[in-house]
Parts: structure tokens; sequence; C-alpha cells
């Protein structure tokens, strides 16, 4: 009797043993769709199996083949995220790698080889790498610039995604009227979704932009860029910061961030090896000439937002110094002029917001035109490699983009 239960008890063991093994040996599978894309094709190394799903693990090679007259935008896989479909897109490559740990899109968008010609662009200039990810920048220099005045775009995306490539139709679009060395700049999300144990704050983005200017000035004669003349423009969240970067160099320093009463400055990410925080400042508040920040964020007084970005208990005067609003010089002693747009269906800045703004630049004496662009939502001047973005970028960003750079043009030549 004993052996016989000894018998059962194996038996039960052995077959609970097998179904665990069996178990763990199963493969997890994820669903790889390709993107259907005009003027070119894209090709899937391994090929996409039949039911369109690979094993957890498996690296794809995605492949770009653009047809004649058309060239790769970029090759690109999304996700679905916080905002839609969230692009992941590398420009100006044939191929990427893709790792499959998720369900994924993939696919490439091709444009027409002239929106390529007449500049040169110098890719992912790392200024510096403070957390996780590196910080970079992208240059776009017209054919034979030397000594043109420098446009620095900051992408938005809520202070929490994409990167410098999500202005890169912008930037070919500035680049191509010859007269402006334009580079784009990245800088860290906010809180730890760039992977950094400690959260960045708001005070870590604005020194990042600060260090990208900082480096772009150093570097400029490499790029045909004129250091003396920067002009800035961002969107959304890189409206916030464009403004900020404009209107606040002079809290440039090395005196902290509150940790003195009184005190809020920024010391950049990057800083030239031969020079201080104080000289930095200096060159740079001469420098900038204007910003056009587009549908940005210019105080932190809503509540909405202040919840957003982890602000509801910061005090009044660090919430301050991080609002373009709190900080516009008088135009007497620093003049910066402002280009401002925002679409009439914007739904989240309103007009009541930007005209604030706009009224605070009137009352210290600065130059400002506010364009209000009628039926155009948010986020017009962005590219990312779908039909509808770029539509909507074709239908409002090419015309506003054209009037801005009108606008430089103007307060250059005062």
């Amino acid at each position: 009797m004993k052996i016989f239960y000894e018998k059962i008890i194996l038996t039960t063991l052995f077959s609970a043993l097998v179904m665990i093994s069996g178990a763990f040996s199963q493969t997890s599978t994820y669903t790889i769709t390709v993107d259907e894309s005009s003027h070119g094709s894209v090709s899937l190394n391994p090929a996409l199996p039949a039911d369109g799903k690979y094993a957890e693990g498996t690296v794809v090679t995605v492949t770009a083949t653009p047809q004649s007259g058309y060239a790769v935008d970029a090759v690109y896989y999304s996700t679905q995220g916080q905002w839609g479909a969230m692009f992941y897109d590398t420009p100006r490559v044939s191929s990427i790698e893709v790792t499959v740990n998720e369900d994924k899109n993939v696919g490439a968008y091709f444009i027409e080889q002239s929106l390529l010609d007449g500049f040169t662009v110098t890719s992912d200039v790392v200024f510096a790498q403070p957390g996780v990810k590196p910080l970079k920048y992208d240059v776009y220099s017209p054919d034979g610039a030397d000594n043109l005045p420098i446009i620095i775009i900051i992408h938005g995306g809520g202070w929490t995604s994409n990167d410098e490539d999500i202005m890169r139709g912008m930037a070919r679009q500035l680049a191509q009227g010859g007269k402006y060395v334009v580079a784009s700049i990245d800088y860290r999300w906010r809180g730890q979704l760039d992977g950094d144990e400690q959260p960045n704050t708001m005070l870590n983005l604005i020194e990042d932009v600060f260090g990208g200017i900082a480096h772009i000035m150093e570097h400029a004669g490499e790029y045909g860029g004129d250091a003396s003349r920067i002009l800035l423009t961002g969107d959304s969240a890189g409206g916030h910061l464009s403004a900020a970067a404009a209107t606040m160099p002079h809290m440039i320093g090395d005196g902290g961030f509150g940790e003195s009463d009184g005190v809020y400055e920024y010391l950049p990410t990057y800083l030239p090896e031969n020079k201080s925080a104080d000289q930095v400042r200096s060159e740079m508040m001469s420098a900038i000439k204007g910003v056009a920040p587009s549908y940005g964020v210019f105080e932190f007084n809503m509540p909405n937002v202040r919840q957003m970005l982890g602000l509801v208990d910061a005090p009044a005067a660090a919430i301050e110094a991080i609002s373009p609003l709190s900080n516009i010089p008088n135009a007497s002693d620093r003049p910066v002029p402002h280009y401002l747009t925002r679409g009439t269906q914007d739904p989240l800045i309103s007009d009541e917001n930007v005209t604030k703004y706009m009224d605070a630049l009137i009352q210290k004496g600065q130059r400002v035109e506010y364009v209000q662009v009628g039926g155009a939502g948010h986020a017009f001047f962005d590219w990312k490699p779908n039909d509808s973005t770029v539509e909507t970028y074709n239908k409002y960003g090419v015309y506003y983009v054209d009037d801005m750079e009108l606008f430089f043009d103007s307060v250059l030549s005062e």
C-alpha cells in the first residue's frame, strides 16, 4: 500500500513538473503590423510570419526602399501611448532594427527628394549626458553657409515625450531658405521617464536648453553660423522652454535654485571648458535677438498644469522662476521681440493665456506679434511619419514658418 501511494505521489509530482516546464518553455509572441506606405516599399528580415507574430526578443530589421524621385524621410516603429500612436522614428537612414517586446507598428515614410535639397545635416551632436539619455541636437546648414544667424528649435511633447526629430519639417524648410543655420535640440523628459533614478524637474529641462544653446554657440563656426545672432522657437512645451530661454538668460549662474533665499539661478547642463557661468550668461543675453514661442505655456498658475508637473506644493518664488511671464525684461534693458502663434481650435492653450503674455510683453515695451491661425488645432508645426500630421503641417505650418522667418528677418534688420 505504501509503495502504491508513493507511486501516485511521484507520478503527480512528475506531471506537475512537466506542466511547469511547459509553461516556462512557451515563448510569448507579439503582433507586428506593417503600415501601408506611398512612394516606396518596406521589407522585414526575418520575414513577417503568416500570422503576423514574432517571438518575444526577435530583432527585426526594417528596410525602406524609395521610388525614383523620392527619399526616405524616416524608418520607424510606433506603439500606443499618452498621445495616441507614439512614433519612434529614425530620419536619414534606410533601415533600423526593432526588438519585439510588445505589439508594434513598423513602417517608413517617403518624401520628395527636393525637400532634402539645399542643405546638409549634422546629426546627433551630443552636448551633455547628465542622466541616462545623451542630450543631442541636429544642425541643418544651408549649402555654402558662412556666418549666418542661427535659429534654434525646441520641441514640444508635454515636457515628457518626443525629441528633436519631430521638428524636422520646420528645420528643413527654414534651412532651405538659405538665410539661416538651423539647430533642433533635445532635453531631458520630466520625472523619471528617461530612466533616471532622480526625477527631473523643470529646472533641469531649462538648464538642458541653456546647455544646448551654449554648445551650439561654441561650435557655431563649424556649422557656418554666427554665435552672436541667435533666434529661438519652439512649440507647446517647447514654446514654454524657448520663451524661458529668451527671457531668462539673466538668471544663468552657479548660485543654485532656491538653495538660498531669493536666489534662483540656472547652471547650463553644458558649459564651454574655458568659460564660467557668468561669461555664458553675458554672451547669451547679447546673442539672443528674438523668439517665436508657438502655443506655449507662459505661466504655471493653472491647477491642472501644476498638478501634471508636480508643482502643487512648490513655493511661489520657484513657480515664478520657471515662468516667462514673470521674467520679461524691459525692452530698454534688453529687447526680445516675440512672434506668437496659436490655432483658434487649440484645445490645450487658450487665447486668454497667450493674450495675457502678449499684454505683459507690451507693458515691458517689447515688440510682439500675435497671430491666431484660423481653424488650426494644437501642434501644427510638428512632423511625424504619417499623412495626417504632414497634411496638417502643409496646411498650416508651411505658411506660418515662412511668416516666422520674415519676422526674424525684420528683427535682425533693426
